[in-house]
């Protein structure tokens, strides 16, 4: 499941598709998805590259 990051607080949260506004917030924001796809994070879950 992906891992979305709101462009304006830094809330993230797990979910299929990003939410029309941010839960932390209550702003309809942009989010980016912040989830390991390549092998060279090492790891699944966040990448420290996006933050």
């Amino acid at each position: 499941m992906p891992e979305w990051k709101c462009n304006k607080c830094g809330y993230t949260l797990k979910a299929d598709n990003p939410p029309e506004k941010c839960p932390m917030c209550k702003e309809k924001c942009e989010f980016l998805d912040v989830s390991c796809y390549i092998p060279e994070c090492g790891k699944t879950g966040i990448d420290p590259r996006l933050r």
